[in-house]
């Protein structure tokens, strides 16, 4: 919002220079960009001025004007706000126009006026006003609009009543299949959800955004219909993002303009077209208003004002500073009854008057202490260490985390989840965010070809999301890995990632959270490759999968199909609810040695490792503290359809050592159990 300085003066009496100016508003909360001196004309010489340009926050449409930013200069310096009282409309309301309001929940006030006018270039002190304040100047009626918009806050909008038909103006939805060509000569389709200004026959604006083309004032004018309205901030919002147009206008009412403002707004236009001599008003205004707007009382607390900013701020600065800014402020018994202008549309609740004054009373005087604490805080949800476990665990196994969009491509998510499962979203930003995506896969795989397709060879990503399912959400955690499985090294040969890398990964965060997890190569999603994948269980119900990704998977990702790409996905939630900790304990280093025996055994192939380790212990007796898998063999000397396993097994007893017949024993009885189980044969 550009500031010109002398048209501050006009409301505030301050002398302050520009650059004090700037320094006090950017103290007070405003982010100044620029200060930028020009030269003005006030009608007969010209004077030396500046231009303040701030940036104004969305929460803050009272600042998008002179008058709003000299509420905040009086309120600073402790001068008076000077009241601007334009000359009143006549009481009779004109009968020039009729007006009618067809859709009072989305124009909740519509004040109309009508002036014979005489069309002609400004005067040489408004056009360099607008100027100055980054507007172009066009003609007087045109200006004296723009003017009032910079001034008060309040767009308005000109129409030639003369080119309205039947003589009246419709303030209602848009006509399936509508159009209507806009003033900046772009012919644009309506929707019902738009609102319209509409004559007896056609749309001449869309509501709050841009006037038409067919009704715009121009040289033959001779009477005009000014309009000077509140619409509602959403519908403004939504019409604004369909149309992609975005004005002055629409800026001011998608933020929420001033209900109170429309007749002001307009005796404001009619007397400066008076002043101007461009015009004079044709009787009084219309003021549609079906339900006035109430003032919202808040309770300010001494208490709670003097807990939340850490001192005592005296009464009469809480006062000076609440009635500066355009409050009502009434004494009460534990503080203050303060009505909020319908102008501070972001002033809600108690906190929002605390934070007023602790923005003028100054935010360098609060002390910096931290506030006591009367009872411990709130535990942390169990979820948030749980997550912070599994962070540290997949950085330390050398992965990097990603994070990507919730909102992801249709085509991208149906690889991963039931058609029917699929989440769409009503109103994507575009079709690459078309549906919630059910697994955190999609955004991974993508990951891992933006970052192979920038000659990134070595690939470890993960990310903790949330997956979300017309069944629900559920908190996950995956994985991609993709390139070497080892840094390269001159005394190991070269090895790609494998089924046993992303396997290690999800045996470490099962670990961490100390879980049992099992594997079965049986039933694996379609998106893996079978024999190279396996579905993760907990006690028989799965709660993810792990495996080689499917070649059209990886081929439309952008990738080669010649690499390897491995992912693995877990359910968080349910790896939690499964979760039985056991109690931290501390066990003595042992004291006697410990014996180890290796057994190689002939198995048939397609049974898995686990099974075997799992019969292996349940044989064993106790003194049995390892079992480790240290080769697996398929080749001469091994019949087809078999494989030979090789195992150490390692026995310890605490008290004493064990004697070599203890062993033997224990040996001979897990061969025999291994035998009745899986047909072992001992190589």
């Amino acid at each position: 919002m550009k500031i010109v300085v002398s048209w501050l003066r006009d409301f505030v009496d301050v002398t302050a220079s520009p650059e004090e100016l700037g320094e006090t508003l950017t103290s007070r909360g405003f982010e100044l960009s620029s200060i930028e001196r020009v030269t003005l004309a006030d009608g007969r010489t010209t004077i030396d001025d500046a231009v303040l340009d701030f940036e104004v926050t969305a929460n803050r449409p009272d600042a998008l004007s002179v008058i709003g930013f000299a509420r905040e200069v009086g309120t600073a310096y402790s001068r008076p706000v000077k009241p601007l009282v334009p000359k009143p409309l006549p009481s009779k309301p004109t009968s020039a126009v009729a007006v009618r309001l067809e859709a009072p929940d989305l124009c909740p006030r519509y004040a109309a006026a009508v002036a014979d006018v005489t069309i002609a270039p400004s005067p040489a002190w408004l056009a360099s006003r607008l100027q100055a304040a980054g507007v172009r100047p066009i003609n007087n009626v045109v200006d004296v609009t723009n003017y009032v918009l910079l001034e008060l806050g309040q767009p308005m909008h000109a129409f030639d009543l003369e080119k309205l038909a039947g003589g009246e103006i419709r303030i209602r939805r848009a006509a399936p299949g509508e159009r209507i060509t806009t003033l900046d000569g772009v012919d644009r389709a309506l929707d019902p959800e738009m609102l319209v200004i509409a004559d007896g026959d056609k749309a001449q604006a869309v509501a709050g955004v841009m006037g038409g083309g067919r009704s715009e004032v121009s040289n033959t004018t001779t009477t005009i219909v000014l309009e000077s309205a509140f619409f509602d901030p959403r519908s403004v919002r939504r019409t604004s993002k369909k149309l992609g147009l975005k004005t002055e206008a629409s800026a001011r009412f998608e933020r929420g303009a001033d209900v109170n403002a429309a007749v002001k707004g307009l005796e404001r236009a009619m007397t400066l077209l008076e002043d101007i001599g461009a015009g004079i008003a044709r009787g009084g205004a219309i003021d549609e208003y079906p339900v006035p707007a109430t003032l919202r009382k808040i309770e300010l607390r001494r208490a709670r004002l003097t807990r939340m900013l850490g001192l005592d701020i005296p009464e009469a600065d809480v006062e000076r500073i609440l009635k500066g800014l355009g409050f009502q402020v009434r004494t009460g018994a534990l503080g203050w009854e303060v009505g909020a202008p319908t102008f501070r549309v972001d002033v809600l609740r108690e906190v929002d008057l605390i934070e007023e004054v602790a923005r003028h009373y100054g935010y360098d005087r609060l002390p910096s202490t931290f506030p006591a604490l009367g009872a411990p805080p709130s535990p942390s949800d169990p979820a948030i260490e749980r997550d912070r476990l599994v962070r540290r665990v997949l950085l330390a196994a050398g992965c990097s985390e990603a994070l990507t969009f919730s909102f992801i491509d249709a085509a991208a998510a149906a690889p991963f989840a039931d058609p029917q499962a699929i989440v769409p979203i009503e109103n994507p930003l575009s079709a690459q965010f078309s549906v919630l995506r059910p697994s955190l896969l999609p955004g991974l795989i993508a990951s891992v070809a933006h970052n192979r397709h920038r000659e990134r060879t070595d690939v470890r990503l993960f990310e903790l999301g949330a997956s979300m399912t017309r069944a629900g959400e559920s908190r996950h955690v995956a994985a991609a890995l993709t390139g070497n499985g080892s840094s390269a090294h001159w005394s190991t040969g070269h090895r790609t990632v494998d089924f046993f890398d992303a396997k290690g990964i999800v045996e470490a965060i099962a670990g961490a959270l100390q879980v049992d997890v099992t594997f079965d190569g049986a039933t694996v999603p379609s998106y893996l490759v079978r024999g190279r994948a396996a579905a993760i269980l907990i006690g028989g119900r799965a709660v993810g999968s792990l495996g080689m990704l499917a070649p059209a998977i990886v081929s439309s990702a952008g990738l080669s199909t010649n690499e390897d790409v491995y992912v693995a996905e877990l359910d968080l939630d349910a790896l939690t609810a499964s979760r039985s900790p056991s109690p931290l304990t501390v066990a003595p280093l042992p004291r006697y040695p410990s014996s180890a025996r290796d057994i190689s055994i002939v198995v048939d192939e397609t049974l898995p490792a686990e099974t075997v380790r799992g019969t292996i212990r349940a044989a064993a007796p106790a003194t049995l503290v390892s079992v480790r898998e240290f080769d697996r063999y398929q080749g001469t000397g091994v019949p087809d359809g078999r494989v030979s396993l090789s195992f150490r097994l390692t026995f310890r007893a605490l008290e004493r050592t064990l004697t070599d017949a203890e062993v033997e024993t224990a040996m001979k009885e897990i061969l025999t159990a291994l035998k009745d189980a899986h047909q072992a044969v001992q190589r």
